[in-house]
């Protein structure tokens, strides 16, 4: 989970495809143990970064998931709050 938001934030690596994808399966499985941080993530990058409409539907559901148990991210990312 650490090293998967390393990777994100990194200014120089975070924008490399190869980086995401690898980021992605590092998230996955704390995403589908309930991590909050994980569904986050792993939605934003799904919702972004996906070309099929099949992952950016399930980057949404796990936007969901992370919006409901109050993720701040996750419901900015949906709209649900302002700054």
């Amino acid at each position: 989970m650490r090293v998967a938001e390393w990777l994100l934030d990194s200014p120089r690596l975070g924008d490399n495809p190869n980086v995401k994808h690898f980021a992605g399966r590092l998230l996955k499985q704390p995403a589908r143990e309930g991590v909050v941080a994980a569904q986050s993530r792993l939605g934003q990058l799904m919702c972004r970064e996906c070309g099929n409409a099949r992952d950016r539907r399930i980057g949404h559901d796990l936007l969901r998931q992370a919006a409901r148990a109050g993720d701040r991210r996750a419901q900015q990312e949906l709209g649900l709050v302002e700054d």
